[in-house]
């Protein structure tokens, strides 16, 4: 446990010397943001620099984590996404093609072994999913696992995505996400006995430790407006959340739980675009966050909103029984629902 006390304090204080390190090479490249363009009232600031995530998880992963396959994988696909990504950024590519391309990245993870083979339901009964394939040059490919694996990472994909639509949040449920990883680790860590379950908790412990401190640190930093991430780089922070929930003894429910309120107000959307008879995958103005803006409510007021829901989930996803957290992701789900239509009843009785 040493490691990780030194994770945590390199981590903090790498992150924070690199951010103060590109902040100065970045602007003398002029590689800043124009905020005029977005009606901001602020100085311009550095954008595109979540590259200090993955230059300060390469560094502290070399030093403090031994070479291994599951480490491999991770940072091999997580340089296919961010490159596909930053090619998004770049140059504006269809939400039909985006998807396409993910489901082939998505396919081919689950094919080399990040896969959700497993999944446990409320009455505590452990089902296994690899029980159908196809075999290909040797190669046994899992239908039923590949094709959760698939769906799991798009929905964690668009939920990332559904949290930049407003200013800070992608970093807290970051951060939230890392953290309730890490104590589920640390918990498994000092209960099993079983020698390869130690060493897994081990690993997902160190790579949260190096990760939440950094998405830490960004968050404060990103709160005094004093620096912005480009889209490929929340991809990044979406697809090592992706990745390690699986990693993590298929703790997908927990993750899940984080974005349930992303998630729900999401279905609710889309099916709202298909009863009026508009595309689905079309942006629009029709979130949670813009119809509780369209309330008059200030951005302060609806962070307060997400984080306070975020933070029932993060204790639900600790400390309660499945059956409890059922219960409270029902209660939940229907406040995302209808908390516009409270909040605007709530306003006529007010004045």
């Amino acid at each position: 446990m040493q490691e990780i006390f030194w994770l945590f304090v390199l981590s903090f204080c790498l992150t924070f010397g690199l951010i103060e390190i590109f902040k100065r090479i970045f602007k003398k490249l002029n590689f800043i943001d124009n905020p005029k363009k977005y009606w901001y009232k602020r100085e311009p600031v550095p954008y595109g620099m979540g590259i200090i995530f993955i230059i300060n998880l390469l560094i502290l992963a070399l030093l403090f984590i031994e070479p291994n396959e599951k480490l491999g994988l991770i940072l091999w696909f997580w340089s296919l996404v961010t490159a596909v990504s930053f090619i998004d950024d770049r140059v504006e590519v269809s939400a039909k093609i985006r998807l396409l391309i993910q489901i082939i990245i998505w396919a081919t993870i689950a094919i080399n072994s990040i896969k959700i083979g497993y999944i446990s339901n409320i009455f505590w009964w452990i089902i296994n999913l690899e029980t159908y394939f196809i075999e290909i040059l040797n190669l046994k490919i899992y239908l039923i696992p590949l094709i959760f694996t698939i769906v799991w990472y798009v929905l964690i994909f668009n939920a990332m995505n559904w949290t930049d639509g407003e200013r800070w949040m992608t970093l807290w449920v970051s951060f939230i996400s890392y953290f309730v990883l890490f104590i589920l680790a640390f918990m498994l860590f000092n209960t099993d006995t079983y020698q390869w379950w130690i060493e897994n908790a081990v690993f997902i412990m160190k790579l949260t430790s190096i990760l939440m401190w950094s998405v830490l640190i960004f968050w404060f930093y990103e709160v005094k407006e004093k620096l912005l991430l480009w889209d490929s780089w929340t991809m990044f922070l979406g697809f090592m959340l992706a990745s390690l929930a699986i990693i993590s003894w298929w703790k997908i429910a927990t993750v899940f739980a984080v974005f349930w309120i992303y998630l729900v107000d999401a279905f609710y959307v889309i099916i709202n675009r298909l009863m009026r008879k508009q595309n689905p995958l079309k942006w629009d103005f029709t979130h949670l966050h813009h119809r509780l803006h369209k309330l008059w409510l200030t951005k302060y007021q609806i962070l307060s909103i997400v984080y306070s829901l975020s933070l029932i989930f993060w204790i639900s996803a600790l400390f309660l029984d499945k059956t409890w957290k059922i219960i409270v992701f029902i209660i939940i789900a229907l406040l995302v629902v209808f908390m516009t239509k409270i909040l605007e009843k709530f306003k006529i009785n007010k004045k």
